[in-house]
């Protein structure tokens, strides 16, 4: 086994036991997924969001991404808004309430990640979040990782 096989490993196994405690505390105090609490934060930052938008950021597929938008609009945190140029297409705006449980949701998972990683020096953090930047900037550049994406290593 190479070098690389173990790192790749240890990054699944980090990111998904991070991802489960930091959701599990954040359905705990404000009753949604650490996955809507991503696609606020997206709708929140992307001035004129769609879909496609969060489809490209998150890699995932519009099926996935459109239901998901059908979840936050039924919980009245995001409406659907005619696109003003596109009639096909709609943007995403945050209601006041999804507004609200946005910016009471952040410190707590914030709070969470800083407990979590408490054990890692901030020289490490800083070096890793540089690392994992790199190569996601790669990664996204060369249209790796996309659902439905024909492109290979």
């Amino acid at each position: 086994m190479s070098h690389v096989t173990p790192l790749f490993l240890d990054l699944v196994r980090v990111e998904t036991r991070l991802y489960n405690a930091v959701g599990a505390r954040l359905r705990a105090e404000h009753g949604l997924t650490l996955g809507q609490f991503e696609f606020l934060q997206i709708i929140d930052r992307v001035d004129g969001c769609r879909v496609l938008d969060i489809v490209a950021e998150l890699a995932i597929t519009v099926g996935a991404a459109s239901k998901a938008v059908d979840r936050l609009v039924a919980a009245d945190w995001c409406v659907r808004v005619a696109h003003p140029h596109d009639r096909r297409s709609s943007v995403l705006r945050l209601t006041p309430e999804g507004e609200k449980v946005l910016e009471a949701s952040r410190p707590v998972v914030e709070s969470a990640l800083v407990s979590l990683t408490r054990t890692v020096s901030a020289a490490d953090r800083k070096t890793l979040a540089a690392t994992l930047a790199t190569l996601r900037a790669n990664l996204e550049a060369d249209g790796q990782g996309q659902p439905g994406s024909s492109v290979t290593a």
